[in-house]
Order: structure tokens, then C-alpha cells, then sequence
């Protein structure tokens, strides 16, 4: 029998949430015809397997297991499009958000013409609880920068936490990038007409166990979303955020060249080797901290990424020194040579980065818990 909701809940190394989650969903939905989808990215924690678990004993409990991918967004897009229940609703793993307003939020879209219902912390009866003015004030700046993509009024576009008709699924999913952490403003600001929506209010909770996923690399993410939609999604996010970074590398490339030559009188080559190499440093940094922060290099990963990167760039520059030559010797403006050569290069530096610099590292049975092959029920594992 079909299930009337659907949750979808994407995990990374949620291992200790898990349960506890399931045994709110139970409580929160007593009497329901529901089913909770995990969306597990390959955790190291062993979060698949404890899902395996539930799963053998409780046929309300899915689980996509995903190798090799990751990403937010395109789990909970996973997700949703593996059920069929007219009613999708999405949240977080890690208990913040308040599962007994999802009756609320079904009986709003039960009983009338929305959309979506989103669970707000910034409407009445909302709040954001005990979070630092920091993250408050980060809410308010992406509420005021998704009006300009949104087709409807929200007030917070940033949450998690929201169900949607399976129907305006369909509307929306080939259109949506899946890329980031905010799936919400993806999702509406794909949407080709006016969007019917309600909000209801609930409390944010603090994490109590596992790691928090937010941080500045998030808000940077969400900002360049929201210009590439305004753009009508011209240039993918990643690729947005690589070019950014090389324009720091390229600024403080010309700012150590001008500190060397003209202010400590350093000889251009020995100046310029520097830049270079400081320049290729500060890429290497950001991009593994912004552009691939989901495949972050960290201790002993860190040395040959960087030899890599650095190769992989080399190659990047001489393809943007031959291309752009050849657009200039055969009388085309030197500035639009010059800008072509650059785009030829991010594309390259970000196309071969992913996989050599970057590449989806996959887990050896050494670094997981064990896993019994009995635990085995209602499980996809997708590459």
C-alpha cells in the first residue's frame, strides 16, 4: 500500500541520530500512513548500517545508500523521486528540526490549494532558539536575498524543513540544479509560475549529537545559487565558485608581483615564482574549503593535493596561453582573447581538479563498523 507521506531525511555520519529520529517519526505520526527515506552519502560512521537495521525490522524505514556521490541537495531529490507518496516532506537528521508539526503541515496541504508548507522559524510561532546572533542574522540576509528568485513571499528560505505535493515535484525537477545545501530556493525558484505556500512555526533546537555541516562555505554557496538563478542558471555554482577563487589567486598574484618588484626591488623572475606559487597556494586553500567542501582534503590528504593541484593547474595555464594566442594573432580584441583563455582554463582546472585533485574518495571496509548482510531490508545502494 502506497504510503499517503513520504520524509525525507539525508544523512552524513548521523550514525547516533538515527534512532532517535525514527522513534520521534513514529510518535509525531502515530496513526499515519507514512515511510521515512534515508539518503545516506557513504557515511564513515556506519550510518548505513544502522539504517540496515531498522529497516530489516520496520517496513516504514528505506534507505538509498549512495556511493561515490554526494551533495544535500541531489539526496533529497533522490529521495523524493524514489516514493510515490503524493506527499513529500524533507528534514534534517539531526534532531533541530520539530517533527510533531508534520501533521500540522499535512492537514495544511490536505486541506487546501498550497504547494509547499514550509516549517518556519521566523514565522509566527517560531523561533530560532538559543543560535547565536551570527546565525540569526544569517537567516535574515538569505530571507532577503531569495525574494528576488522566489515566486512567492517566505520568510525563511534557508530552512531544511518543509513538505511539498508530489505533483509540484514533478513540476520543478528537471529544472532544479541539486547542487548546495538549500534545496528549498532551488526548488521555488525553479518553479515556472506562482507558487501557493504556507509556513508554520516551530522552535530550532541545538544539535546534541554529531557534527554541524554549516558554516561560511554554506552562505557563499547559497549567495552564488541565488545570482546563478537570477542569471537564469548561465554558469553551474561549482564552476562560479572556482572562477572566484582564481580572481583572489589572480589579485594577489599582481599584489605580491607589485610588493616585490616595486617595493623590496626583488628580480622579476624570483618575484614572480613566488606569486605563483603563493597564488596557487590560496587556490588550493579556498577551493578545498569552499568549491570541494564535501570532498575536503584534511592531515596526510593535504601534501599530494596540493602537488596535484598544482599539475593539474600548470596544465590549465598553458592550454590558456596557447588559446588565447591564437584568438589574438588571428585579430580578435585582446581583452576578449584574454577573458576566453581564462574561461578555457577554469573549466579545464575545475573538469580534472574534481577527480585528480578532489576525487570522490570511497570508504575500505577497515574504516567502517562491520556490517551484517541479515540487516539487509528495503535498501538501494546507487553509484
Amino acid at each position: 500500500m502506497t504510503p499517503e507521506l513520504c520524509v525525507v531525511v539525508p544523512t552524513f555520519n548521523e550514525r547516533e541520530n538515527v534512532p532517535l529520529l525514527i522513534r520521534e517519526l513514529s510518535v509525531s505520526l502515530e496513526g499515519w500512513n507514512w515511510e521515512v527515506v534515508f539518503v545516506d552519502d557513504d557515511s564513515v560512521d556506519g550510518t548505513a548500517d544502522v539504517v540496515s537495521a531498522h529497516a530489516k525490522t520496520n517496513p516504514r524505514v528505506r534507505l538509498i545508500h549512495r556511493i561515490g556521490r554526494r551533495g544535500l541537495s541531489s539526496a533529497c531529490m533522490e529521495g523524493m523521486l524514489s516514493s510515490q507518496a503524493p506527499l513529500l516532506a524533507v528534514m534534517d537528521a539531526d534532531l533541530q528540526h520539530d517533527s510533531t508539526i508534520l501533521p500540522r503541515m499535512v492537514q495544511c496541504l490536505r486541506h487546501g490549494s498550497h504547494d509547499v508548507v514550509v516549517g518556519s522559524r521566523n514565522c509566527d510561532g517560531g523561533s530560532m532558539g538559543e543560535f547565536c546572533k551570527t546565525r540569526v542574522l544569517l537567516s535574515r540576509a538569505g530571507q532577503r536575498l531569495s525574494q528576488h528568485i522566489c515566486h512567492c513571499k517566505l520568510t525563511d528560505p534557508m530552512s531544511g524543513f518543509f513538505l511539498i505535493r508530489r505533483s509540484f515535484l514533478m513540476e520543478v525537477a528537471r529544472d532544479v540544479r541539486g547542487e548546495g545545501f538549500k534545496i528549498l530556493v532551488d526548488m521555488l525558484s525553479s518553479a515556472r509560475r506562482p507558487v501557493s505556500l504556507n509556513e508554520v512555526g516551530y522552535t530550532f533546537r541545538a544539535r546534541t549529537h554529531g557534527e554541524s555541516k554549516l558554516d561560511a562555505a554554506v552562505a557563499i554557496e547559497y549567495v552564488f545559487l541565488v545570482l546563478n538563478k537570477m542569471l537564469g542558471d548561465v554558469i553551474p555554482v561549482h564552476l562560479t565558485l572556482f572562477m572566484l577563487v582564481g580572481c583572489i589567486g589572480l589579485i594577489l598574484h599582481l599584489l605580491t608581483l607589485l610588493y616585490l618588484v616595486d617595493g623590496r626591488h626583488v628580480h622579476f623572475l624570483t618575484a614572480q615564482i613566488i606569486a605563483t606559487f603563493l597564488a596557487m597556494t590560496e587556490n588550493f586553500v579556498l577551493n578545498n574549503r569552499i568549491t570541494f567542501r564535501d570532498r575536503r582534503l584534511k592531515g596526510k590528504h593535504l601534501l599530494p593535493g596540493i602537488l596535484r593541484f598544482a599539475v593539474t593547474c600548470s596544465f590549465g595555464a598553458w592550454a590558456n596561453f596557447i588559446f588565447t594566442r591564437a584568438l589574438w594573432q588571428s585579430g580578435v580584441e585582446w581583452l576578449v582573447a584574454g577573458f576566453a583563455g581564462i574561461m578555457i582554463a577554469s573549466v579545464w582546472n575545475l573538469s580534472v581538479s574534481s577527480f585528480v585533485t578532489w576525487p570522490v574518495r570511497r570508504h575500505h571496509s577497515d574504516t567502517r563498523p562491520a556490517y551484517d548482510p541479515a540487516l539487509s531490508g528495503n535498501i538501494e545502494v546507487t553509484h
